[in-house]
């Protein structure tokens, strides 16, 4: 079990984040924010998908315009999901001036690094935080190393060239990053801002930069903290990219909210940086989100395709039917489910699962054993077996798990 560092926990609509309430995955739409249609249904998708949070650009007079009507959209199907303002640059003007954007947004991001410079610097960020207060909002205060506060970058390389032995230039603008972040949190509560109003986020693009970055912030504050690589990447590189700098502070109990931030293929999926998310959690067993599937990568002992075929038709049922099942059982997400392909592993795989098939190997006729809870329960034959399979998966899901009582709606957790 992994123990979660100690924060406060912060209210975004009706989702909470900090210690306490599972870590929250979010993501943020790519749409032009002021193309309303666009943006709902794309909100919606990554709703859909498992973002539990979704961040929207606000950084025209348009994109204010139509944040109120994107939002009731989105009530009216249905879907009561936070929706967060991005700011940079002229966030003190849309806030101020668009009163019902500032009123329909559930959380305003706001980036220390480009609200302004010296005296307009203080002006305009405190004039965002009067209007969280105006609106009893919440706010990031997300530092980007790409939009680093340079004067306060530029302080403290100053004051590190006259020390007798230099830091390295790295180390300094790690420093600078998390500096900050603590900073602007302490400008915000002078200014009024609850402590538990305030989630930090101190963003980089490689593993170990960020790692440091994280480990400095938990040991310093008690802000909850979002995570995420800034530019994670395409495809391969960002996925992995993502887990691993993830994984190794989850693993340490860092981080109450998570967003991989993956570059999509042309017209690609935006909901698959949702899915990247969630599979980090539960692969490291701090939250589960649908029943997982156990498959072998098949070997010379797997000739043909019907293995990997009936193992990509199983794991697309699990998720197609998870929102009916969560709706229907409890724990339904805990099901842990085994396809494997030859008589090496298979067998004993399955039966660590609680339901398994196990095909025969080479040729991949088909006929496989099928276990239940660790038992050899019957064995399928022929060119039904697939969807034998998932039958005997929907009878034990209806068996196993306990109906989710009629007015208890699942929870974020």
């Amino acid at each position: 079990m992994i123990e979660r560092r100690k924060s406060v926990t912060a209210t975004v609509g009706k989702v909470f984040v900090g210690r306490g309430h599972p870590v929250v995955v979010q993501s943020m739409t790519n749409t032009d924010t002021a193309d309303v249609a666009a943006t709902v249904s794309q909100v919606a998708d990554l709703a859909r998908a498992g973002s539990e949070l979704v961040r929207v650009t606000v950084n025209t007079k348009e994109a204010a315009v139509a944040v109120p009507e994107i939002v009731k959209r989105l009530q009216d199907q249905g879907m009561d999901i936070p929706v967060i303002g991005d700011f940079h640059y002229n966030g003190h003007i849309l806030l101020s001036d668009y009163k019902d954007c500032a009123r329909a947004l559930a959380k305003y991001r706001i980036n220390p690094g480009n609200v302004g410079v010296g005296k307009r610097h203080d002006e305009n960020f405190r004039r965002m935080i009067e209007v969280a207060l105006e609106n009893d909002k919440p706010v990031r205060i997300g530092v980007n190393w790409g939009s680093l506060d340079q004067a306060l970058l530029s302080r403290l390389m100053d004051e590190n060239a006259k020390l007798p032995e230099p830091r390295e230039a790295r180390d300094v603008t790690l420093e600078a990053i998390v500096l900050s972040a603590l900073e602007s949190a302490a400008m915000a509560e002078d200014y009024g801002l609850s402590h538990d109003r305030i989630i930090l986020s101190a963003k980089v693009s490689g593993v170990q930069d960020l790692i440091v970055v994280y480990r400095a912030l938990a040991g310093r504050c008690d802000y909850p903290l979002h995570l995420g690589l800034t530019e994670a990447g395409m495809g391969t590189k960002g996925i992995v990219a993502s887990a691993a700098a993830l994984s190794v502070l989850l693993q340490e109990g860092i981080g109450d909210t998570i967003r991989v931030s993956l570059t999509p293929a042309p017209n690609g999926d935006r909901t698959q940086e949702v899915l990247v998310s969630q599979q980090i959690l539960q692969s490291i067993g701090i939250r589960s989100f649908v029943p997982q599937v156990t498959a072998c990568p098949g070997c010379g002992r797997t000739t043909s395709t019907f293995f990997q075929e009936m193992a990509d038709q199983i794991q697309s049922y699990l998720r197609a039917q998870m929102p009916v099942w969560k709706e229907s059982y409890q724990g339904v997400e805990e099901l842990k489910v085994a396809v494997m392909g030859c008589v090496v592993n298979g067998p004993g795989e399955s039966k660590h699962s609680n339901i398994g098939i196990s095909l025969p190997g080479t040729g991949e006729e088909p006929r496989a054993p099928v276990f239940v809870d660790g038992r050899l329960t019957t064995t399928l034959r022929g060119t039904t077996l697939v969807g034998d399979f998932i039958s005997i998966l929907n009878e034990y899901v209806a068996s196993h798990y306990a109906p989710r009582p009629a007015l208890e709606a699942p929870s974020h957790g």
